[in-house]
């Protein structure tokens, strides 16, 4: 197993500019050239879950397993919408005060922030339409993060695709049941 640290998490460093989806996904990909994994099943959460789908959309692999992933575009209300036209136009008066966009947003600086606008507006359905290797989707019921109508939505966009829900856990299902999700790699692992 190859745990990989993506730029800007963990201490693998954030290039001085803004990335994309494609990027993430070729560095990943010529490290596992690199490294000469074969027979690769990529697992991804979250945001890794975008990564990994994208791998898996273009590239040679026997299995994919997304984790609470991220890449469906949410359903979005009036709110949402508010939000951004007043930001907009804040922007183009030179506002000082604007909305300040998401918790996540928030937390980053710099060209982090720009990689993270890039990131999340990506619609990663085209991806997950082209899949073609046996798909485990793991979901906690209680995440909301990505909801399980995200779910639902990847597993009908991925024709080889599977569901397993983890009642109860919310987007880092993965941790609030670490032995359950072991088990459930290895064996999707050992059956492709």
């Amino acid at each position: 197993m190859i745990l990989v640290d993506l730029y800007g998490f963990g201490k693998t460093p954030h290039p001085d500019r803004p990335l994309t989806i494609e990027e993430y996904a070729t560095g990943v990909k010529e490290l596992m050239n690199e490294l000469k994994v074969e027979d690769p099943v990529l697992v991804g959460h979250s945001f890794g879950g975008r990564v990994a789908m994208r791998i898996a959309a273009r590239d040679v692999v026997v299995g994919l397993i997304l984790l609470d992933s991220a890449g469906i575009l949410p359903r979005r209300g009036l709110t949402y919408y508010w939000k951004v036209a007043i930001s907009k136009i804040a922007k183009f008066l030179h506002l000082k005060w604007r909305p300040k966009g998401s918790a996540d947003y928030q937390k980053l600086s710099g060209v982090m922030r720009q990689t993270f606008v890039n990131v999340v507006n990506e619609d990663s359905l085209p991806d997950a339409r082209r899949i073609e290797v046996p798909t485990l989707l793991v979901w906690g019921s209680a995440d909301e993060e990505t909801p399980l109508y995200m779910c639902r939505k990847l597993h009908r966009a991925i024709e080889h695709s599977e569901v397993l829900i983890v009642e109860g856990a919310g987007h880092f299902a993965y941790l609030e049941q670490p032995e359950y999700h072991y088990r459930v790699i290895r064996a999707f692992r050992e059956g492709v």
